[in-house]
């Protein structure tokens, strides 16, 4: 199957018409309505966030790791409120090893950047090399990946098309892969982005100045000056560095320009910096929330002696701090709250842009229904020799980020069952994982609740609940507390819930946050397959 076979399948069973009406999250939205925002800008997993201005219009990419389609591009108009409109990487490549889920492995760190009338994104993938995609819309279609610089362990790239016609690249290394780490490098890339050039040159060490963990690198060039925005410290309690020279190879010297301080808000780097029509610089970055992900926060930049600060510095020690709440940026147009969507009615009979696979998806595992109805998803074998759905791999799951600190989720669905086996439901995964589900057993449908703790270290599901129903239609609900603590219920009438089963506290994945959604599974494979219709899934506050 080629590529771009590959890309129309993947079309066909997701939602990629982003001209659907726009709205605002029942769960949060951070604009306050009154000239302010409140932080996170973003309360979803859009981690490692890099973010471009073409024109009078914003748009945003961010790390996407394992789930597909791959590298989310999102548009704002005014930083603050964000509509999800398109993905970039319909199939992750290579498809021979991307067809399993590949947990914290794929897209990492990628950059985004409009040049010579083409958008480009350039990621490393640790395993396999650096790639880059391009496209004269943001909508696509996208190129195929190319790599333009095969190896393991390069990740978080970021290029500069300089003034005089030269391209170069910098990026980071995972020392998991490549043994080397807390490092940059700049190299040149040939003018037609064929290949590179030269040899690598190390810019910045960060051990050498007790900045471990140096990565998430973005080039940038500023009045002659070039500069290099960089986390250090580790995703949870970083700070963000500012490099800056006069030649693109350096020597670079070095400043902090934002760090946690008195706040509550850790981690505050890895991100864009960004100026805008109206003259201001603000700086996106992310905040690692545990089983909420890295969450995007938005703060003011202004510069002091060439260098650019973030935030406002609280403790007065020169270095900046992340807020809260602030004024939003300056903005001429009318304001329209959008958020990244998270309800689906499936209306259009696919799921909308928020849905991923957990690995790249084949046409057997859903098809359209009927508009204006549901969307169906079909039975897929379990995972052989016992295996969990994380040690299983299974890439069939179907979900998406948490939106919220709190909130519900409730969805209805009809399982079409073809054998004892067959189950269908509500999950929320991550390293740890519990779902509540119907299955059909000794001819009859059970509602159950299970739970694996440690499944990335292999344990067993172990059963939680089960109760013999008379329907195959059920509405299931899940309820988020703060924590991430979730509580599992269902109704057979839509209206009066049972709760079911224990509370589970989420757990990350592998550099994701927890996600929920939808799975389809069966005991024995084969023919004849089961499947389950979504009729619809509301994220809602817990009290409704």
């Amino acid at each position: 199957m080629t590529y771009h076979q590959m890309v129309q399948n993947t079309l066909k069973t997701m939602n990629c018409d982003s001209s659907a009406a726009a709205q605002a999250s029942e769960v949060w939205v951070p604009d306050n309505g009154d000239g302010t925002y409140t932080n996170p800008i973003i309360y979803a997993d859009y981690s490692d966030p890099d973010v471009i201005r073409v024109g009078d219009v914003y748009y945003m990419t961010a790390s996407s790791f394992h789930c597909v389609p791959g590298l989310p591009l999102l548009r704002s108009l005014d930083l603050v409120n964000w509509e999800l409109i398109s993905h970039a990487l319909p199939v992750m490549e290579p498809t021979e090893v991307y067809d399993k889920a590949q947990h914290g492995n794929g897209v990492y760190a990628p950059c985004l950047r409009h040049q010579d009338g083409y958008f480009f994104i350039f990621w490393g993938d640790p395993d396999f090399g650096i790639y880059y995609t391009k496209s004269q819309t943001i909508e696509g279609p996208w190129t195929k990946p190319y790599m333009i610089k095969e190896g393991r362990g390069f990740i978080d790239t970021t290029p500069l098309w300089d003034d005089d016609g030269k391209i170069y690249l910098a990026h980071a290394f995972a020392n998991s892969r490549a043994g080397r780490h807390s490092i940059l490098v700049v190299q040149e890339m040939a003018p037609d982005l064929s290949a590179m050039r030269g040899e690598e040159v190390v810019v910045f060490n960060g051990l050498d100045s007790g900045n471990y963990t140096v990565e998430g690198a973005k080039f940038h060039k500023r009045d002659g000056m070039y500069y290099i925005l960089a986390p250090a410290g580790g995703v949870k309690d970083g700070w963000q560095l500012a490099l800056r020279a006069k030649h693109v190879f350096g020597p670079y010297e070095h400043k902090r320009v934002l760090e946690q301080g008195p706040t509550d808000i850790n981690g505050p780097h890895q991100g864009a910096w960004i100026d805008t029509p109206k003259g201001e610089d603000w700086f996106f970055h992310f905040q690692d929330r545990g089983a909420y992900g890295r969450v995007v926060h938005l703060n003011p930049v202004h510069w002091e002696d060439g260098w650019p600060l973030m935030g406002v510095d609280l403790d007065g020690n020169g270095v900046g701090n992340p807020l809260h709440t602030h004024r939003k940026p300056a903005f001429d147009g009318p304001t329209r709250l959008i958020t990244p969507a998270d309800s689906d009615t499936f209306g259009s009979g696919k799921p909308g842009l928020q849905w991923q696979w957990h690995g790249n998806p084949k046409p057997s595992f859903g098809s359209a229904g009927e508009p204006g109805g549901y969307y169906r998803l079909h039975m897929q074998p379990r995972p052989a020799d016992g295996a969990n759905i994380w040690s299983g791999r299974v890439p069939s799951l179907l979900l998406q980020k948490f939106p919220a600190e709190t909130f519900a989720a409730t969805a209805k669905i009809v399982l079409h069952p073809q054998k004892d086996g067959d189950e269908a439901g509500l999950i929320v995964m991550g390293k740890s994982y519990q779902y509540i589900a119907l299955k059909q057993q000794d001819g009859q449908p059970h509602v159950r609740v299970v739970n694996c703790q440690n499944a990335n270290k292999g344990d067993q599901e172990i059963e939680q609940h089960t109760a013999t129903i008379t329907t195959h239609a059920i509405t299931f609900r899940i309820e988020v507390d703060k924590g991430g603590c979730c509580r599992f219920l269902y109704s057979l009438d839509g209206e009066t819930f049972t709760g079911a089963g224990e509370v589970f506290t989420a757990t990350p994945g592998g550099w994701i946050g927890a996600k929920i959604g939808f799975f389809a599974l069966a005991d024995t494979a084969g023919e004849p397959a089961g499947h389950v219709d979504l009729h619809g899934i509301r994220f809602h506050p817990t009290i409704d």
